[in-house]
């Protein structure tokens, strides 16, 4: 099946936020703070995207990772002198994203919506109003949509080892997800209406994960049915378009992290791509298409 975004045991999180004075601890403050992101983690992939659209490449610099988790715990060794720093013997992996103080030298944040919420709040002044005023509850029902709509339940529907009727059970729930998104995208630009928003992030990283990683899993007849919603790839595409998001696409990177990390069995539905997503992602990105992939039936995420 589809991989996480690592096969290490779960880290517990830092959960610091960026205020909006000095008296918060973690001051909105350009070149203080400092983002560490592996470009294959869909998590890391929405920070990037958002951090461009907000134009905080001189603000609040990034490091980036390797795609694969290179410490023998599943975490990155570049990032364990941070977690230490913050957590004497720090139990779990150091994981990505991160945001890191430079005056401290400790984490302030592991928590991805945190941390987009507060690049838009806090330093995004003068970029999209990605988390609009009284949109927090229409953004929320698009994440759940996301992660357990589509991300879970594709993940369900491809594993080998759950029974047909299971299977379908998902199947029907990812198609239910995607149907609710193409009808919203039947009628307006974007996910919540004209402007861009944070929504727009989301799901099109979800999108990318669907047709990247979990696509792998699932049989030719249902890939051809998740393709059956025009305006929803439609929107894919001019999103990958985008400078701000197809740049960021590590195709390479997410299929090496995938095949590193799952042990899912390859289904008919890996010969059908969806989007040309290489035709928009960086010059030497591409998607490996069929070597390397695992076939034993058991699935490891």
């Amino acid at each position: 099946m589809s991989a996480p975004s690592s096969n290490a045991v779960p880290s517990p999180s830092f959960r610091s936020r960026i205020g909006r004075d000095a008296r918060s601890g973690y001051p909105a403050v350009p070149h203080r703070y400092r983002l560490h992101l592996a470009l294959s983690c869909p998590r890391c992939l929405q920070i990037a995207i958002t951090h461009s659209l907000l134009g905080l490449a001189d603000a609040l610099p990034l490091t980036m990772l390797p795609a694969v988790p290179d410490a023998p715990d599943g975490g990155y060794a570049a990032l364990r002198p941070l977690y230490e720093a913050s957590s004497h013997q720090h139990p779990g992996p150091a994981v990505a994203p991160v945001l890191s103080d430079g005056w401290t030298g400790r984490i302030v944040s592991t928590h991805a919506a945190d941390i987009l919420q507060d690049l838009s709040r806090r330093f995004g002044a003068s970029g999209p109003r990605l988390y609009p005023e009284g949109a927090d509850e229409q953004l929320a029902a698009v994440a759940r949509l996301c992660e357990q709509g589509i991300n879970a339940a594709a993940q369900r529907a491809g594993r080998a080892r759950i029974d047909a009727a299971a299977r379908g059970t998902a199947l029907a729930t990812l198609l239910r997800g995607l149907d609710a998104l193409e009808q919203r995208l039947s009628s307006s630009p974007h996910v919540l209406g004209g402007e861009l928003t944070a929504a727009d992030v989301q799901v099109w990283v979800t999108l990318v994960q669907l047709d990247t990683v979990h696509r792998w899993h699932l049989d030719a007849a249902a890939v051809y049915r998740i393709t059956d919603h025009p305006h929803l790839w439609s929107y894919a595409r001019r999103l990958a378009a985008h400078p701000a998001f197809a740049p960021h696409l590590d195709l390479d990177g997410i299929a090496r992290r995938h095949h590193a990390h799952c042990r899912g069995k390859e289904a008919a539905g890996a010969a059908v791509r969806i989007v040309d997503w290489a035709r928009h992602a960086p010059r030497g990105s591409t998607v490996v298409e069929a070597a390397g992939v695992p076939r034993d039936e058991g699935s490891r995420h």
